[in-house]
Order: structure tokens, then C-alpha cells, then sequence
């Protein structure tokens, strides 16, 4: 009996859960179409700016592929770092005469070099000039057959804490790509290849990877305030902290390679103690180890230390009315001078302070 009981209800429950699946599976109820889509409203008003930014931008900027005359034409370098023999940046249009400005360690092992545009045209550029000193290089389009209008000019001194930033570039060799951020720093100082420091550097938290080199860092107005150069990270990618070469730097320096393919590097011809030397002898300002023979500095009379007893010589404290804590305050002041001026600096010697005017030269011929 309970074995029948228990037949008749298994059979029961198939029967049921049958009928369940035909009712779901052919239910008049059941949507066997596509659905309609649900209409959005308005985009807000900060996605409308930046389509407006991106779209605006976006044609002048370029792909910058830089190859050895020995690389392998067919090998690829996605990462955007040489490993295959291929730089791969970013650069963007600077003005109608078809120069483009792009970071000289894009293209500084480059004998060959072209661009892509947004468009997908390929050009052949030749490089007019670099800067290592700033990380920066000038090229010049051969070939293109209309060339986007140049990317508007900002000023890197308006800048503040807390704006707006975005970035367009190539990341690990993918196109035409926008990203957002803040400006978050000011002020940074950048070593470079060559052994020396830009000054003012912009901290940006704007996703910035390999391939982005070189590209424009934006404000909200579509405006270059800076050109994306470095960044740090464990991992080789963006960790949020990335620096970019100010706008006013970027406008100095472009115009001279454009005219004569270097730029010159303004000195006075000293060789400064290191800054760590200056915090650990409690000394605020630049310590003089010695001077370059034959440099205004030496004919100025700046003593250096004294290698046989150790004492210290001059300290730099000021100059052009500015104080100077460590040494990228005092190149700051002089490059913003130039070559063939003077500056006035202050120089502590003990407990005597005296100020005076010296001639600033390009030590860069030297």
C-alpha cells in the first residue's frame, strides 16, 4: 500500500512540474522578441562637456611611432616603452605649419618617425629638434593632406588644486582614448635623463599608462595646460599619480627648437652640493662646491668649499629678489631670465650676506 502511495505520488509530481515547465516555456505571456528600448533622458551637463571636449580635441592629437633604422618593422610594442624596438607615444598638433610636440624619450632612439591621426591617415615626420633637459621634442608632419587645427593654449600659472584635468593619448597602443581626473599637486620637481630637474611639474591623478608620452593634459575649457611625461607606479601602470610638463614650459621651449632644434641651457657655471648635504648641515639655500673655470661665476669671485679644510664657501639665498631653498629654485629663476641676461643673487659667506649681478650664459655649448 505505501509502496503505491508513493508511486502514484512521484508520478504526480512529474506530472506537475511538466505542466510547469510547458506553462513557462509557452505561457501567452512569455516575451519571445527583442525588447524595446527605454528612452534616456538628457545627458548631464558635465557628459555634454566632455563629448564637446573630446571631439573638439581629439583630431589634433596623434599616435607618434618612433623606430630604430636596426628594429624589426613588423614587431610590435603595444606597451608603448621600446621593449620591441618601437617607441610608441602620443603627440598632438602645436601649430598649421605642421610641427607636433611629443617627450624626446618617445622618440630619442628614433631614426624613424610617423604619426597617425585620429583619422587613421599615416604621415612621415622628421624630427626638428629635442629637449632633454624638459623631455621634450618637435617634430614636423612631411606628408599629410590637411592637417587638424592645433590644440589651444592655457596657462600653467592659473592652475589650482583641485580642477578639473583630462588627458588624450594612446595607452599600451589603443587610440583616441579620454580620461578624467584633478589636477592634484603643484610645484612637483621632475629629474630627467639628463641629470637635471623641471621645475613646477603638474601632479594629476588623470590616468596616464605607457603610450600616453607626450600627449596633451587638458583643462576643462579643451585648453593645453600640460604634456604628460612620466608617472609612478609598482606596476608599470596608472596608480593615480602622474606628472605632466607646464604649459608655460612647454611654450618657451617650442618656439626655440622650432627656430634653431636645441634650446639653450641657462647657468651661471657652479656645481651645487646636493640637497640632502644641505638638510644635513641645517644650511637653507644652495652650497657652492665649486665653480666652472672661466664661468661668470668664477669671475664674480664665487668661492666654492674648500676641499683641503672642508669649510663652506658661498650659499646662494636669493635670487631676483626671490628666496632660494634649494637648487630648483635658483635654475627656475634663471631659466625664466635666459641666456644673455644677469641675475641678481644673494650670497651668504659666514655670517656676511652680500648680493650681486652676474651674467647668465648657455652652459649647454660648453
Amino acid at each position: 500500500m505505501n509502496r503505491r502511495f508513493v508511486l502514484f505520488a512521484a508520478i504526480v509530481a512529474g506530472v506537475l512540474v511538466a505542466l510547469t515547465v510547458s506553462n513557462i516555456r509557452y505561457s501567452p505571456w512569455t516575451n519571445t522578441v527583442a525588447r524595446t528600448v527605454d528612452q534616456r533622458g538628457p545627458l548631464s551637463e558635465a557628459e555634454r562637456a566632455n563629448i564637446e571636449l573630446f571631439e573638439r580635441v581629439s583630431p589634433s592629437v596623434v599616435q607618434v611611432a618612433a623606430r630604430s633604422a636596426a628594429s624589426n618593422p613588423l614587431a610590435e610594442d603595444e606597451g608603448g616603452d621600446g621593449a620591441a624596438g618601437a617607441a610608441s607615444g602620443t603627440g598632438f598638433v602645436w601649430d598649421n605649419a605642421g610641427h607636433v610636440v611629443t617627450n624626446n624619450h618617445v622618440v630619442q632612439d628614433g631614426s624613424e618617425v610617423a604619426v597617425r591621426f585620429a583619422s587613421g591617415e599615416v604621415a612621415q615626420a622628421e624630427l626638428i629638434g629635442v629637449a632633454p633637459n624638459y623631455d621634450l621634442a618637435v617634430l614636423r608632419i612631411k606628408n599629410a593632406r590637411q592637417l587638424p587645427p592645433p590644440v589651444a593654449l592655457g596657462s600653467s600659472t592659473e592652475l589650482k588644486v583641485g580642477q578639473s584635468a583630462f588627458a588624450i593619448g594612446n595607452p599600451f597602443g589603443l587610440d583616441q582614448s579620454l580620461t578624467s581626473g584633478i589636477i592634484s599637486a603643484l610645484k612637483r620637481r621632475l629629474p630627467t635623463s639628463s641629470g637635471r630637474e623641471i621645475s613646477n611639474v603638474i601632479q594629476t591623478d588623470t590616468a596616464i599608462n605607457p603610450g600616453n608620452s607626450g600627449g596633451p593634459l587638458l583643462d576643462s575649457a579643451g585648453r593645453l595646460i600640460g604634456v604628460n611625461t612620466a608617472i609612478i607606479s609598482p606596476s608599470g601602470s596608472s596608480a593615480g599619480i602622474g606628472f605632466a610638463i607646464p604649459a608655460d614650459i612647454v611654450n618657451r621651449v617650442v618656439p626655440e627648437l622650432i627656430k634653431s632644434g636645441r634650446v639653450p641651457t641657462p647657468g651661471i657655471g657652479i656645481v651645487a652640493a646636493s640637497e640632502a648635504v644641505s638638510t644635513r648641515l641645517g644650511i637653507e639655500g644652495v652650497i657652492i662646491v665649486r665653480t666652472a673655470p672661466g664661468s661668470p661665476a668664477e669671475r664674480a669671485g664665487i668661492r666654492g668649499v674648500d676641499l683641503g679644510s672642508g669649510a663652506l664657501g658661498d650659499v646662494i639665498v636669493q635670487a631676483d629678489g626671490k628666496p632660494v631653498h634649494r637648487l630648483s629654485d635658483l635654475t627656475d629663476q634663471i631659466e625664466q631670465i635666459g641666456a644673455g641676461k644677469s641675475i641678481r643673487i644673494s650670497l651668504k659667506r659666514g655670517s656676511q650676506t652680500r648680493e650681486i649681478n652676474i651674467d647668465i650664459v648657455d652652459i649647454g655649448r660648453s
